[in-house]
């Protein structure tokens, strides 16, 4: 546990407040119970928010919680990136320094950039990976950390003074209370609701925290008139007089800091002529002060939020013991106090410091900066290690000596990046673009490019011996912006670069600013982001091999593969491959491997295609590269469900989720969440299913991962009937793909549902409308994973619709565009096969053309693919088939559709497919076949009743013993088609999805004893 929690406030006794203390202990008790609280605490400067902290504080730490403090430090207008975090996980770690070394554990580096303390007792490997992801994966990996620590224990995070925050600290914050799921955590931070103003930088975040249900706001007011009186009396050490009380009431307006301010002038005869001014009022007390405490004051005032004591000796100039009588004058007035960690000083409240740096004089604020600045060069250990190098820039900064502050402005933006605080990192950069022009040439000719600007070529030659360019600035505010969100401000600096460079004639250049814009259109959501790819390709192209080639070619060749896939596309990846092993550009060429073997799965070659993705993973884990091996654990699964593989999907999604996590790389996990819901609903787990694609929800922050998971929910919806929240999930995934960007894999599945919730809703014109949209688009080469699904929704419509008046106009010529669109599509994968075998008897159908025949062939095509969904759809169909066809009346036929009908009703009532389940249960009833057969009633015998056929006993009794379909064949001495056919069947009537869950249910039912497992098969 923490030591006493600081008090800092005057008056002993506290007041008031019941209510609000109340809801914080509530919040306590729940977290305490397990579920994470957040709290935003808001109220005017000098209302009380640090002292109801406190007060809540000490009664968590009587409760036994650790509570960790953190205050968001200003320098001058700067915030330090991620300073209260930084503060608040190193009072963790003294409190608790076992626990958050183990739940920091093998993520010690990454951590190491809020709270450098971690990274001493680890080897350093570099300066980490910066990427759209790296500001994620902190992020992510700070919130685990949060819950590890807090799994045991109750833990309070307080983050004081949000309103002075830095970008990169308010984005972790919102991070946070949008994604603790678990743990004993309680995290409240407070702001100054008066500083909020329209264009102040909080609101937008108070904004989006008020819509999340998760997060409650505490606003604190103030004081009534009663409490002025307690509070004043407290002050006193006893009762105030009435009329002294009514004075202070009026003049505070209930202000709990001026109600202190007022009492104590009052007490110490200080009121006289007082001004009803609120900075006169502040300042009143420290002018009554010797003027070498007011000096000291004015000094601690520019210094920061707390200023080290060493570092106020050195600025003041002041005799030791000076110095030392004048801190004490000011400590007994109340005006400053000893800061937490007994280092240095602060202003017992920031508006006093507030209110004595406005009275500084302007030559004098730039003078005492520079003082500080000089401090600081003459004897860096003066500050922490952490702050040195971005308290230095500010003081050169506000100093105005452009010499001193542009080399100490690029060196923090350096430290910046590092911590993957990008968004300070960019301020810093349009910093040193403001200055660069004020700054002596000797100064600018001694810069070198330093930074991470990806692979953009820093000056055209050796940039050890070549000065720093404008531009070169200008690419690393760019690559800032884009990596910490800021794609605004990127946007506008890569025009005003492309803007420079029409003159320079300088291609490689040019074209890498085209790239960086390409990716920030697409993240504006401004366009798809071809028009700046193509200009760069036109840019590079018959140049000399280099990164930027290779970097261009690439993102041409992913581009391709997600809206244009095709040969073209190949051929972009395979130069694209070329290009960076010319110039061994190792991660460009493994992300670019990924692309054409993927689009190579596409366009055929899918059993060379995936032993490429499965090399790259290989290869990608074993070289550490998170980035590409993250994209290959979203890529290839989503490869294998596409050509029908479901099952070796799954095992290797459920290992990304498990990198992801591990490496705190949210979007992916996302995405790889995603792929799982997928698959698991191509197998018929629908309900873990939906459960994944709600983690994906959880998980993921960016918008089309977001789109992606809806999309998935809107299918499951649909196949169970629940045609409203089917139309809501696709609506929301459409909010989230947005109309700039029509990539195939997301339009088409999205036209998809939009048919099928059409027709079900009996809107088959808007079906159909919806439909030829999509047609007179087309279907891209390597589309065929999402052209068949909507192609056979439509079908299906069409012969659902037969017969019905408003049907019948233009019924052929919707046929015929279907059988056009579906010709060039591929077969050459099991599962396509078996769509284009649906499809044709599906529209055959449309026509009272189709015979069992036709759905025999579709029911022997899906019934080794593992998809129980798709066979009970068409053992329904066939069922229907053969009991409309010439002769379905006689026996044997009605016996084998009373077969196909009951498993096809056992599987929708396990999916949950109500209207299936209905489909088929109208159909039995119709011709009068019973969906239970008679020896389901016979409970002597478990495996009859279970509906199964002798044949299937023995079958499911080798299941039982683990053996495959091959050793069943030989065992039972039939085929393994016919194997693999009774297994489905078996699978169907137990209402499981797999060969382990059958085994499950028959070790569970007692079917067969362990005498009975070793007999003799039925003869």
């Amino acid at each position: 546990m923490l030591g006493p929690v600081e008090t800092r406030s005057v008056s002993p006794v506290f007041v008031g407040r019941t209510e609000e203390l109340n809801s914080l202990n509530e919040a306590l008790a729940r977290a305490a119970a397990g579920e994470p609280q957040a709290l935003l605490l808001g109220g005017e400067a000098g209302v009380g928010k640090t002292r109801l902290v406190e007060e809540f504080a000490t009664a968590a730490c009587r409760q036994g919680a650790v509570v960790a403090l953190g205050g968001c430090v200003e320098i001058g207008a700067d915030g330090l990136p991620f300073a209260p975090f930084s503060t608040a996980l190193r009072a963790l770690r003294r409190a608790l320094p076992d626990e958050l070394a183990a739940a920091a554990a093998g993520q010690e580096e990454e951590l190491a950039r809020l709270l450098p303390e971690l990274g001493e007792a680890i080897p350093a490997r570099g300066a980490g990976r910066h990427d759209e992801e790296s500001l994620a994966r902190l992020f992510e990996l700070t919130a685990r950390l949060l819950e590890r620590v807090a799994a045991e224990r109750t833990v309070v995070v307080a983050l004081e003074d949000l309103h002075w925050a830095d970008a990169s600290t308010r984005h972790l914050l919102a991070y946070l209370f949008r994604t603790l799921r678990t743990g004993r955590l309680v995290v409240l931070a407070t702001y100054r609701a008066d500083d909020i103003h329209r264009r102040h930088p909080l609101r937008p975040l108070l904004a989006e925290l008020d819509r999340l249900r998760t997060v409650r706001r505490i606003e604190l007011g103030r004081f009534n008139r009663d409490e002025v009186s307690r509070q004043i009396a407290g002050i006193l050490a006893g009762e105030p007089n009435p009329a002294q009380v009514d004075e202070i009431f009026e003049r505070s307006d209930g202000n709990a800091f001026f109600v202190e301010e007022l009492a104590v002038c009052a007490t110490e005869g200080c009121g006289t002529g007082l001004t009803d001014s609120l900075r006169d009022l502040l300042l009143v007390r420290v002018e009554g002060l010797p003027e070498s405490t007011q000096r000291v004051a004015r000094v601690a005032a520019e210094g920061g939020s707390t200023v080290e004591y060493r570092l106020l000796a050195a600025v003041t100039r002041l005799a030791e013991d000076d110095l030392i009588e004048a801190l004490r004058v000011a400590v007994n007035a109340n005006i400053l106090i000893p800061a937490p960690d007994g280092d240095g000083y602060r202003f017992r409240h920031s508006l006093v410091r507030e209110a004595v740096a406005d009275d500084l004089l302007p030559g004098e604020r730039s003078r005492l900066n520079r003082r500080y600045a000089e401090a600081l060069e003459a004897d860096p250990t003066l500050v922490p290690a952490d702050e040195r190098v971005m308290r230095l820039a500010s003081y050169w900064y506000h100093a105005h000596d452009a010499a001193k502050a542009l080399p100490a402005v690029l060196d923090a933006s350096v430290t910046a990046r590092r911590r993957h605080a990008y968004s300070e990192q960019l301020r810093l950069l349009e910093r040193a673009m403001e200055l660069w022009d004020t700054a002596p040439e000797d100064v600018r000719a001694a810069l070198r490019p330093v930074d991470y600007t990806e692979v953009y070529p820093p000056c055209g030659c050796d940039p050890a011996t070549t000065p720093l360019r404008y531009l070169d600035l200008m690419a690393e505010a760019a690559v800032a912006g884009r990596l910490g969100g800021e794609r605004e401000r990127a946007l506008k600096i890569t025009k005003r670069a492309l803007h420079l460079l029409e003159d320079d004639g300088d291609p490689l250049r040019a074209a890498w600013f085209w790239v960086q814009r390409s990716h920030l259109v697409q993240g504006l959501a401004r366009g798809d982001g071809w028009a700046e790819l193509a200009t760069a390709e036109d840019l590079v192209r018959g140049l000399p091999p280099s990164e930027v080639h290779a970097e261009v070619l690439a993102n041409v060749a992913h581009w391709s593969m997600i809206h244009i896939p095709g040969p073209e596309a190949l051929l972009a990846a395979e130069r694209a491959v070329e290009y960076a092993r010319m110039v061994d550009a190792r991660e460009i060429e493994m992300n670019a491997r990924l692309t054409h073997a993927g689009l190579a799965v596409e366009s055929g070659g899918v059993e060379t295609g995936l032993a490429e993705m499965f090399a790259i993973l290989r290869q990608t884990l074993d070289d550490g590269t998170s980035a590409v091996a993250s994209r290959v654990y979203v890529n290839l699964p989503s490869a294998l469900e596409a050509i029908g593989r479901s099952r070796e999907a799954v095992p290797i999604l459920e290992e990304g989720i498990g990198y992801a996590r591990k490496f705190g790389l949210s979007d992916k996990e996302a995405w790889i969440w995603g792929n799982l819901a997928e698959s698991l609903f191509s197998q018929g787990r629908w309900d873990r299913a939906a459960e994944a694609a709600t983690k994906a929800e959880l998980v993921g922050q960016s918008a089309k991962p977001r789109g992606f998971h809806a999309a998935t929910r809107s299918g499951i919806a649909l196949a169970r009937g629940e045609l409203s929240e089917a139309a809501r999930q696709l609506s929301s995934a459409r909010g989230y793909f947005g109309t700039h960007d029509n990539a195939p894999q997301h339009a088409i599945p999205l036209s998809a549902l939009a048919i099928g919730i059409a027709a079900g809703e009996g809107r088959l014109l808007d079906a159909r409308a919806e439909l030829e949209r999509v047609l007179d688009s087309g279907f891209p080469p390597g589309t065929q994973r999402y052209a068949w699904p909507l192609l056979l929704t439509a079908a299906a419509m069409e012969a659902d619709s037969l017969g019905r008046p408003v049907a019948e106009p233009g019924r052929t010529k919707i046929l015929d565009r279907i059988r056009e669109a579906a010709r060039p599509l591929a077969t050459n994968a099991p599962v396509w096969l078996a769509h284009e075998r649906w499809l044709r008897a599906e529209l055959l159908r449309a026509e009272s053309a189709d015979t069992p025949d036709h759905w025999c062939e579709a029911v022997t095509a899906f019934e080794p693919l593992e998809r129980p969904y798709d066979l009970a759809r068409v053992r329904h169909r066939l069922a229907q088939a053969l009991l409309s066809a010439p002769g379905g009346a006689e026996q044997p036929e009605r016996d084998r559709a009373t077969e196909l009908l009951r498993l096809a009703h056992a599987a929708a009532e396990h999916l949950g497919a109500r209207p299936l389940a209905d489909a088929v249960t109208l159909l039995a009833q119709r011709a009068r076949l019973a969906l239970t057969s008679a020896s389901a009633l016979d409970r002597s015998d478990p495996v009859r009743s279970l509906g199964l056929t002798g044949r299937e006993s023995d079958v499911l009794r080798l299941v039982t013993l683990g053996r495959t379909n091959r050793q069943i064949a030989e065992e039972l001495f039939i085929s393994p088609k016919t194997a693999s056919v009774h297994v489905s069947n078996i699978l169907a009537k137990l209402g499981v999805s797999g060969r382990g869950e059958a085994a499950a249910v028959a070790h569970r039912l007692g079917l067969f004893p362990a005498d009975a497992l070793h007999a003799p098969v039925t003869q």
